[in-house]
């Protein structure tokens, strides 16, 4: 404990980091407050239905990534999702279109013409997400207190226009803060939840469930889950890396030195993303029949197989889905060629292995073997929530147990630790661990 309070006197201590946490935390409450903003013309008396719809499902994922706005009809309704959508479509173009290639290739040039084709292209989201939502309230019998062609209007404008204020909330706190501003929105959004669900939970087993003790089991498996995830969020295979330079130095005479740098890969390098993936492939088809209103025994046995996430049929296809995004998002993520190439003109060298493409080749080899674990405890962890939902958790709480969530709020407090310690340690304090394994802290350097 004595520790913990003069780790939090030097941050204090440090104006800039001070300065970063206070911008960062004023801005996570202007979106927290402008999540419970009703949208004009709106009785929030007959919200009930909609609540209901995102208490579980996809629908209810969302809903927890926006903080509850999704269910309150908010201003910020759609969140950042938008935005996290506009940046995967950029990702994807990267590997098809040659002029998006070249941007990411062109430096902090090539980057800012990136962030402004990813912003515009989240306006266009946006725009086209905001009558869908809005047709979704009607259907679940939202009642209006205005004119509904100016209600529709009113709310596609404000709608779109709150997705842009996240997204420029986000920036600032990229900028401005600390951290990921984008995956920090989402992370609080995630965690605005864990108070109400904890609290039902408890509730629930010690006055109708097993107790006290089947309520600790329950903390103990949410704590054994989570260092879970931590490890694999954190895992790497270390690759020697050697390089020309030091070699010619030493048999000049001039160092003995046989020191040996490490090139990290990542388990899962690919994050979160596969899970996303693969949820909206899940979603999307049963959302278009359920709408469409087609009729048919096949048709009927999609959507109840496919329409239960709790359902052996369903988790086990969205298993096999995060197995194969994960293989394409890697491949998307790690350009084995490029880092070769790097190494190759900086004069390093894996030992054992020629430079150039043979050692692309042996890079390639090492990232598909340790991705197939990766996939497959990333898939593990995606299932969790439904397997906590069928032994008779809430269905809130069952989310913390594995999934988006999970991950998510896991990789971004990572992420703020690392950039709070790289604080400390360049001003000569302790790091938040003296003895902890957070990768990057000296060696080595979301959801963005």
């Amino acid at each position: 404990m004595k520790n913990f309070v003069e780790t939090i006197k030097n941050i204090w201590s440090i104006e800039e980091l001070k300065g970063k946490i206070l911008t960062t935390l004023g801005l996570i409450l202007i979106y927290r407050i402008g999540s419970t903003v009703l949208l004009p013309g709106i009785n929030p008396d007959s919200l009930t239905q909609l609540q209901a719809q995102t208490s579980e499902g996809l629908l209810g994922v969302l809903n927890a990534f926006t903080g509850g706005a999704f269910s309150r009809a908010s201003v910020l309704a759609l969140g950042i999702m938008p935005y996290i959508s506009a940046s995967i479509i950029i990702q994807l173009m990267g590997m098809a279109v040659p002029a998006v290639q070249k941007m990411q290739k062109d430096g902090e040039s090539g980057r800012r013409k990136l962030n402004q084709i990813t912003r515009y292209l989240t306006i266009l989201i946006a725009g086209v997400q905001a009558p869908s939502y809005l047709a979704n309230l009607s259907a679940q019998g939202v009642v209006l207190t205005m004119d509904p062609g100016t209600f529709w209007f009113l709310a596609w404008v404000t709608l779109t226009t709150g997705t842009i204020f996240a997204m420029w909330l986000g920036e600032r706190i990229t900028d401005k803060g600390i951290g990921n501003g984008i995956s920090l929105l989402i992370m609080v959004g995630i965690i605005a939840t864990l108070p109400q669900a904890f609290f039902q939970e408890m509730l629930s087993q010690v006055n109708q469930g097993a107790g006290w003790v089947a309520f600790i089991i329950e903390l103990f498996a949410l704590f054994v889950i989570t260092m879970f995830a931590i490890a694999l969020t954190q895992a790497v295979r270390q690759i020697p890396v050697q390089y020309a330079k030091q070699a010619a130095a030493a048999g000049k005479g001039l160092t003995t030195s046989t020191a040996r740098q490490y090139l990290p890969m990542k388990v899962n390098a690919a994050g979160v993303m596969p899970i996303i993936f693969a949820q909206a492939i899940m979603f999307i088809p049963i959302t278009v029949l359920q709408y469409s209103g087609a009729q048919g025994d096949g048709i009927n046995w999609i959507i109840t197989v496919f329409g239960n996430i709790q359902g052996f049929g369903y988790n086990l296809t969205f298993g096999l889905l995060i197995i194969i995004f994960t293989y394409f998002y890697t491949a998307i993520q790690v350009n084995t060629n490029s880092i070769a190439d790097d190494l190759k003109r900086n004069g390093g060298f894996v030992p054992g292995i020629k430079p150039g493409a043979p050692t692309a080749e042996f890079l390639d080899t090492v990232l598909s073997r340790i991705t197939f674990p990766g996939s497959l405890l990333l898939a593990l962890i995606a299932v969790l929530p439904a397997v906590a939902m069928v032994i008779g958790l809430n269905t809130q709480w069952a989310y913390f147990y594995g999934g988006t969530s999970l991950l998510i709020t896991v990789g971004v407090i990572l992420d703020t630790l690392q950039q709070v310690e790289s604080y400390l340690l360049n001003r000569h304090y302790d790091g938040l661990m003296k003895s902890g394994k957070l990768r990057g802290r000296t060696q080595t350097s979301t959801f963005s």
